[in-house]
């Protein structure tokens, strides 16, 4: 199948970079692994985001989202990409399940998580270590360890604290959270905060996990029963060919390919901005590459 526009990722930036595109009257293509909303679906509260004074929660704002792309009838391609490449003037699109190609390719594909060294690869664990807690927003009464001390470590702990008890464990002393997550977290009688806390060892004991860290040169045991791991994340590209990584300064330049939203923007990830992204994007898109040839 060949299309204009591909888009790779299912996150505002891709939705908002789709939705002024079929304004513009170009179809493109959408492609998204499994669900529409990136990292906005784990979000607590979106208080930066105009329109909502009282804020909203990454679920309502992402339903929302999913509305306006479908009242504009964009294609989606439920397929993960799993290879990109750019050859004989197409980009080509490989997916889990097809083929396609492309005269443009937008990259929305935001960003995957940093992982934990002491955990990786530990099968007997999969199902309870998670990067993101879109999975287990639903459950109740469970005690759960939340390593990081950033936004998302501190806002995914406010938003598992309403049914569950927390534990942040920060490596070092400096919190780089917003002041007003921390301000939250610290009067949650739900969650704990430890900081200089280093995790040494964990292992899988029944159905708990059990967590050895050292805090202040003496080594602290615990049983939990998740844990959520918010250390930082880096740039999803890992779909790209080895020609593509070479060409793409190349293309970027040539307006054939472009970078949208988190997987471009360092620390300054925000729904407002990839959204402006997308929206900038789709623009540039359309007046250089289409309304200057009519």
């Amino acid at each position: 199948m060949k299309t204009k526009v591909a888009i790779i990722g299912g996150g505002p930036a891709s939705i908002a970079t789709a939705i002024q595109l079929k304004r513009y009257k170009i179809d493109p293509l959408l492609f998204e692994q499994k669900e529409l909303g990136g990292l906005l679906k784990n979000a607590y509260k979106v208080e930066n985001y105009l329109g909502f004074p009282k804020g909203i929660s990454g679920l309502k704002l992402v339903k929302l989202f999913k509305k306006h792309l479908k009242a504009y009838n964009v294609k989606v391609i439920f397929e993960k990409v799993i290879l990109l490449d750019y050859k004989e003037n197409y980009f080509l699109i490989r997916t889990s399940k097809n083929e396609y190609f492309s005269e443009i390719a937008v990259i929305a594909s935001g960003t995957k998580p940093k992982t934990l060294n002491i955990i990786e690869n530990r099968e007997e664990l999969k199902n309870k270590i998670f990067y993101e807690i879109y999975p287990i927003l639903n459950i109740k009464n469970k005690h759960i360890v939340v390593i990081g001390a950033g936004d998302a470590a501190f806002d995914y702990a406010l938003s598992l604290s309403k049914n569950n008890k927390i534990l942040i464990l920060n490596r070092g002393k400096r919190i780089k959270a917003l002041p007003l997550l921390v301000e939250r977290v610290m009067n949650n009688p739900s969650i704990k905060y430890c900081e200089n806390s280093f995790i040494k060892k964990i292992n899988k004991k029944g159905e708990k996990i059990l967590i050895d860290f050292i805090k202040n040169g003496e080594i602290t045991s615990i049983e939990v029963d998740y844990i959520v791991v918010a250390i930082g994340r880096v740039p999803q590209k890992d779909f790209y060919s080895l020609n593509l990584i070479k060409m793409e300064e190349e293309l970027l330049s040539k307006g054939l390919l472009y970078l949208v939203g988190d997987v471009k923007n360092d620390i300054y990830r925000q729904t407002a901005i990839a959204i402006g992204d997308g929206i900038y994007t789709a623009m540039k898109i359309y007046w250089s590459r289409y309304e200057s040839n009519r």
